[in-house]
């Protein structure tokens, strides 16, 4: 037998900073300014206007996009810092009861008292480890381990930018018709819906649709407002 624990499976990262704020990021700037141009569309058939109008959205909806993520994520970390500190305070004031503690946690899951108390001796031991599992049992969170604000705020602007420069594409390509624009929007709000059931539990074709839905409702909407106040103006 091998002197190692084979590896029967391999996990994919559920805690990591860019996954989040990518999806989201791609996804609401697909729909958002697709229902921007499309309510635009729907007030006037100038393209400048149109234009004009997607672009900003693309910008003002990136940068917001990042600026919040990275508060978000920045806050997230800080609350998550402060509390280590509580925890690494408790190890040093306190070793022999959190020492305790943390075999009441095994015993808890289990653990014969004895073996328990052993294994958390050993733990602690080393103070970077027993912090570790202390953060990771009581927290939820590993000090080493906590999400980037940067990452986070880049992820949301690249992906905000790519899914925003999709419905304004044709425009930007001397397209005048915004039923170009909403075919090409559908086909990535489908497309974009399947791609993220390669990380979850969805099929293909639940996650497309469910998007597609998402997407084409809002700009079915923003479009007959559009075509109301556009109707009212003149």
């Amino acid at each position: 037998m091998s002197g190692r624990a084979e590896a029967h499976h391999q996990h994919r990262d559920v805690t990591g900073g860019w996954l989040r704020p990518s999806v989201f990021g791609a996804m609401d700037g697909l729909v958002s300014n697709f229902a921007l141009i499309a309510g635009v569309a729907g007030g006037t058939a100038d393209t400048k206007v149109i234009s004009l109008a997607g672009v900003a959205g693309l910008a003002a909806g990136a940068l917001s996009m990042a600026g919040g993520e990275y508060v978000s994520v920045a806050s997230q970390r800080e609350l998550a810092q402060a509390e280590i500190a509580v925890e690494r305070r408790e190890l040093a004031r306190h070793p022999d009861d959190e020492q305790a503690e943390l075999a009441q946690t095994f015993v808890d899951r289990g653990v014969s008292p004895e073996l328990a108390a052993e294994v958390s001796r050993q733990i602690s031991r080393n103070p970077d480890q027993a912090l570790e599992v202390h953060t990771r049992n009581e927290l939820g969170v590993a000090p080493g381990e906590l999400p980037s604000p940067s990452l986070a705020a880049v992820s949301s602007f690249l992906s905000f930018g790519v899914g925003a420069v999709l419905p304004l594409l044709p425009y930007l390509l001397g397209v005048s018709s915004l039923t170009v624009s909403a075919v090409l929007s559908c086909v990535a709000l489908f497309g974009a819906g399947a791609l993220v059931s390669t990380v979850t539990a969805r099929t293909w074709w639940y996650s497309g649709l469910r998007q597609l839905v998402v997407g084409a409702v809002a700009a079915a909407v923003t479009f007959a407002l559009g075509s109301l106040i556009g109707a009212a103006a003149l």
